[in-house]
């Protein structure tokens, strides 16, 4: 069975992947920062499901990460075949400021968003692919083609960023977009090697577990009219976990190795709503 490690898997999109592996006939260890010993849903399906292992790690932690690295590598024998990094900043309680609107009370938050933003959706991930490249390595060494799957999002395209107006949520765009060269620069070390690094993005979709506040319900609606700016045909409507989780697993399914570095969206192209 080929082997998954799927990191941020104690909510939303991470815990949806894990799902749809579970049911696929795979080799599944899920990594999350959290204790997940409070999260009954995914304490129930590792309970059901042998193939799937749940660990805890902090991805801005490397020595942290060294413990489910070597979990894996006992699990497996020594290999990877795909590591998918889902885990990213997911708390983003100014999202609605632009770089230049922080309120004179919260400018000094601005650097700080920058610095969590860039430590997690960044560095956490950098320090993951490091943990865990051994084994994807000796996957190629084997005459496999594994690959290393990032999670981005569709405001780190700094085309659609200038052309639609994209003003909000600065710090996590541009991390994001640092991101795309991260894996770009590991792309360029390792393709040779048959390991098949790719960027996507899930589109819009709902995580959340609780109604909005009205505050909360009216920034989501101005984000809504200001990607329909772009997408004048598109409903306005998130996917669902479900919906996302399924598309993105169909492009991962397709993939070569002359798709290294390559960027799209959950609908395999560069439309990301």
């Amino acid at each position: 069975m080929p082997s998954y490690v799927v990191t941020g898997a104690s909510r939303g999109l991470g815990v949806s992947v894990v799902c749809y592996l579970c049911g696929a006939k795979v080799d599944v260890v899920s990594d999350t920062s959290m204790n997940y010993t409070s999260l009954p849903g995914l304490l129930e399906l590792e309970n059901k499901n042998k193939s799937l292992h749940v660990l805890e790690a902090d991805v801005t932690d490397s020595a942290a990460l060294e413990v489910p690295a070597e979990a894996v590598k006992k699990l497996t024998g020594g290999t990877l075949d795909n590591l998918i990094n889902n885990a990213a900043l997911s708390s983003q309680p100014r999202s609605g400021y632009q770089l230049d609107t922080y309120p004179d009370e919260e400018k000094e938050l601005l650097e700080q968003d920058l610095l969590n933003n860039f430590t997690v959706n960044v560095i956490g991930v950098i320090k993951t692919i490091n943990a865990f490249l051994p084994l994807i390595r000796a996957t190629a060494a084997a005459s496999g083609t594994p690959k290393v799957i990032t999670l981005n999002t569709g405001v780190s395209d700094v085309d659609w960023i200038f052309r639609g107006e994209i003003l909000f949520g600065g710090p996590y765009a541009i991390s994001k977009t640092a991101l795309l060269m991260a894996i770009a620069k590991y792309a360029a070390k390792y393709t040779k090697e048959n390991i098949i690094f790719f960027s996507i993005s899930p589109g819009l979709v709902n995580t959340t577990t609780k109604a909005p506040t009205p505050e909360e319900l009216e920034g989501f609606v101005a984000i809504i009219k200001n990607f329909q700016a772009s997408y004048p045909n598109w409903d306005g409507k998130p996917l669902t976990p479900e919906e996302s989780v399924s598309s993105m697993l169909k492009v991962f399914k397709g993939l070569t190795i002359k798709d290294a570095n390559g960027f799209v969206s959950h609908k395999g192209n560069k439309e990301w709503l």
